[in-house]
């Protein structure tokens, strides 16, 4: 063994653990997506089902749900990227602003909390406050007069309590990302803007925003690796029969019509399609930020 393997051997030993749980929990599992070219039957298979190529993906584009699932699909995702991906650059600029630690201590804390709370216990306190007759905040309006709100039951609703969740649970957590890069700023930069004049919003303007601008450019990449990506828990705890026309999107149909329904090869077909679409996506983006002159994730 020469001087180079003896260095570097303890830094390959130290990859092999994730180097294999790749291997074993990702790469191999994709020996699965034969299925989708496949008439799958569990009793022959995957080689002994017959092979029927591009069947199941003509099949998806052809059935009228296709354009219902993609429509409900991009529209919570645009909801998603217009008010939720801000959210935490947002909340990461005002704690930024926070000049007595211990209040910003506690306020982080609050706004950390929601991310450790499950889509079960946030979705069934919506229940509680807002169901039809018995919810808490229907009998208040009741009792002062006014008429309830059916929340949870009304289609109008479900993409903004949907939005309005993912927002509560997740703005403050993932403010840290922007936080930490807000940290290795030069606080030089601001002791010489506010020696020239600047005030506080010319800082964050010339300095905290550019600063960020790395970071914000590769989460918004990252973002549409997963366009085709709602979150299948917080979706199906929302979906009820009123309110099926636009909750339904490409997660919840794959678990209905692969694990409800046995249609396995069908399922896997719609979720190729899904990452596929994400992968370019991503793939899009990255090329387009480095035309603009961003670095990009690869």
């Amino acid at each position: 063994m020469n001087a180079y393997w003896k260095r570097a051997f303890p830094i390959y030993f130290m990859i092999l653990p994730g180097l294999l749980f790749f291997i074993i929990f990702k790469y191999i599992p994709m020996i699965g997506i034969s299925i989708a070219f496949i008439d799958y039957s569990p009793f022959k298979g995957i080689t002994g089902s017959e092979w029927v190529g591009l069947h199941y993906f003509r099949r998806l584009f052809a059935e009228g749900d296709f354009l219902v699932l993609l429509k409900n699909t991009l529209l919570l995702n645009l909801l998603d990227v217009l008010f939720f991906f801000p959210a935490p650059i947002l909340v990461a600029l005002l704690l930024n602003e926070v000049r007595v630690k211990r209040f910003k201590t506690v306020v982080q804390t609050i706004l950390y909390a929601p991310n450790f709370i499950s889509w079960v216990v946030i979705v069934g306190i919506t229940i509680l406050l807002f169901a039809t007759g018995s919810g808490g905040v229907n009998q208040i309006l009741e009792h002062w007069g006014l008429g309830p709100i059916e929340l949870m039951t009304d289609p109008q609703y479900f993409r903004w309590v949907w939005l309005l969740q993912n927002i509560w649970q997740g703005a403050g957590w993932g403010a840290i990302i922007f936080l930490a890069a807000l940290s290795a700023i030069d606080p030089t930069l601001y002791e010489a803007s506010m020696m020239d004049g600047a005030n506080r919003w010319r800082q964050v303007w010339h300095i905290t925003l550019p600063g960020l601008r790395n970071v914000i450019v590769i989460m918004f990449i990252l973002r549409f690796g997963h366009i085709m990506d709602l979150g299948f828990e917080h979706i199906f705890l929302l979906q009820n029969p009123l309110n099926q026309d636009v909750s339904e999107v490409f997660e919840t149909f794959i678990y209905k019509t692969g694990l409800i329904q046995g249609d396995y090869s069908y399922s896997t077909a719609v979720g190729l399609f899904k990452s596929v679409i994400g992968l370019m996506m991503v793939w899009f983006v990255n090329r387009l930020a480095k035309r603009m002159g961003q670095e990009g994730v690869f």
